[in-house]
């Protein structure tokens, strides 16, 4: 059963080339009208209420789009709302699991990094016992 969300998402196709910039700006501020009014949708799928809310969602979106803000190549432009109109009906269709918008949109990158300080293994007693008892 769709959503009302994914057909609206159906009807929205993204054309192929713009004539200007102007016009692609245009398009990529309906994408984003378009999917704000999805966060709902995606809060209810993805179950996300306990994660996140949805103003937090929006400006994860602001800031993916912004990123781009200093692009002024029309087709370059069109060919990332494309990207993001897939990634939106992919999001939409149920077609990522729960922990990929998590890491996606809610941690971001800050929320993936790992402690990369390098491990002195001469610090811990354990260690040391292990690896004097363990080597042949």
């Amino acid at each position: 059963m769709a959503t009302a969300t994914a057909q609206a998402l159906r009807v929205m196709k993204v054309s192929g080339n713009s004539r200007s910039v102007e016009e692609a700006r245009a398009r990529v501020f309906d994408f984003f009208k378009l999917a704000c009014r999805s966060l709902p949708a995606v809060m209810d799928i993805y179950n996300l209420d306990d994660v996140v809310n949805k103003s937090q969602l929006r400006s994860a979106i602001s800031s993916q789009i912004r990123k781009n803000s200093h692009i002024t190549n029309a087709k370059v432009i069109d060919m990332l709302l494309f990207k993001g109109m897939e990634e939106l009906g992919n999001i939409v269709e149920h077609h990522k699991q729960r922990h990929h918008i998590i890491g996606q949109y809610v941690l971001g990158k800050e929320g993936t990094l790992h402690d990369s300080s390098p491990k002195d293994p001469s610090t811990s007693d354990f260690l040391k016992n292990f690896y004097s008892g363990n080597y042949f």
